[in-house]
């Protein structure tokens, strides 16, 4: 994953703003079904792009972290009293930092390949609090031809995966919670097939 050309349209934070409008309520749907984001103290919002989902934490202790200066410098004037950071979530995070008890990664990790999902996962989970969850949306591959199939192959991210994929993925270091399919649709035609995968981090004995 690198970051995107500036000349791609949606690295424009407006552009990628309005592109998400339609299906981001759609996209957070079952993250707001647990109850979690309401109950969240210390939330780590893993690749925020300009900061689209900061709005619902502000009640909390809200981090940001996105690989784009662009998408930062946005989401900072949009949201002056949360904290953002240009970081690589592949790479080490916040080594000193307190945990959090709810960590956010919407939409990410199908612009990884394997080895980077794992290291970003090994880094959720030792950010994750005892009693906290990750809590994962992602791009999933249909195995059948479909529109879904088209579209998740057509898409920015290189690597949606099956259902199968993502569940062996996210449990090689969380102990699932929830793992729930679901449909991002337009004018009621599915578009998107999506999973959300809720997790806590496992520890060694």
């Amino acid at each position: 994953m690198s970051r995107m050309s500036p000349s791609h349209p949606l690295a424009h934070p407006r552009l990628y703003s309005l592109w998400q409008a339609p299906f981001r309520r759609q996209k957070l749907a079952p993250v707001f079904a647990t109850g979690d984001v309401a109950r969240a103290r210390r939330v780590l919002d893993v690749a925020c792009g300009p900061g689209l989902d900061a709005r619902h934490f502000a009640h909390a202790d809200y981090t940001g972290l996105d690989l784009d200066p662009g998408y930062v410098e946005h989401a900072r004037a949009r949201h002056p009293r949360a904290r953002f950071l240009v970081a690589d979530a592949r790479s080490e995070l916040l080594p000193h930092e307190p945990p959090f008890d709810f960590i956010l990664a919407n939409s990410f990790l199908h612009h990884v390949d394997d080895a980077g999902a794992r290291r970003v996962l090994a880094q959720l989970a030792r950010l994750v609090t005892d009693d906290g969850h990750v809590h994962v949306l992602d791009l999933v591959l249909p195995e059948s031809p479909c529109i879904a199939r088209a579209l998740a192959r057509a898409d920015r991210g290189d690597h949606p995966r099956t259902l199968a994929a993502w569940r062996d993925l996210f449990t090689e270091r969380f102990e699932p919670v929830l793992f729930e399919p679901y449909p991002v649709r337009l004018m009621g035609l599915p578009l998107w097939h999506m999973v959300y995968f809720k997790g806590r981090a496992r520890r060694e004995p």
